[in-house]
């Protein structure tokens, strides 16, 4: 695989190919996890990771695996790969661990996830493979930073759990604004995403 080929592998998702603003896949989790920047990275790095070493296994066993039961091995391996990163996070993380909840185990229905497997994975050699679960895996990962930042900034006056917002701020008269971390203010977020995105990108707007 020449270089060029490899790093048009890896960008692709972070803009141009995006798996939730161009593609519109894993926007549940989008909702779900980006009241707060931490969980919201904490669930990048848990599916570019699971994502990355999916795409890999099943790549190796693309020859060897039948087409009947293609799907069922897929989900077995990420399955596998989840309970793995599940017991990493509680055992190193509680904390964000609770606040993730079941969405770090509904990454094995995420939708990214099983569409590289498919489309990809089973395509192509472990390196490009690799790359293209990296490129997913972040180019998700960025959006729900994204939104995660506003809705923490402007709902909760903080990033990580500290303020950043001053304190004489609020004294005279600001105030958070509520809405930003109720989960409909997450759809919102990346619409708006999408609507920058797209009108930077005319190729990607529809004839």
């Amino acid at each position: 695989m020449d270089f060029k080929k490899a790093l048009a592998t890896f960008t692709a998702p972070l803009s141009k190919d995006n798996p939730v603003i161009v593609q519109v896949l894993g926007i549940c989790s989008a909702l779900a996890v980006t009241a707060k920047m931490e969980p919201a990275v904490v669930m990048t790095i848990s599916v570019t990771a699971v994502l990355a070493l999916a795409n890999v296994i099943i790549s190796f066993m693309r020859n060897t695996i039948p087409t009947s039961i293609r799907i069922i091995v897929q989900l077995v391996v990420v399955a596998a790969l989840v309970v793995i990163v599940d017991q990493v996070l509680k055992a190193y993380n509680y904390e964000v661990s609770k606040q993730l909840s079941v969405f770090i185990g509904l990454i094995i229905t995420n939708c990214i996830l099983m569409g590289r497997l498919e489309a990809f994975a089973l395509n192509n050699r472990p390196w490009p493979s690799f790359l293209d679960g990296v490129g997913n895996g972040l180019g998700y990962g960025i959006i729900l930073i994204i939104v995660s930042f506003f809705r923490e900034l402007f709902g909760s006056g903080t990033l990580f759990g500290y303020q950043v917002i001053p304190q004489w701020w609020y004294e005279h008269g600001y105030m958070n604004n509520g809405m930003m971390i109720l989960p409909p203010m997450a759809l919102i977020t990346v619409a708006c995403i999408i609507w920058v995105h797209r009108a930077k990108n005319k190729d990607l707007q529809e004839k």
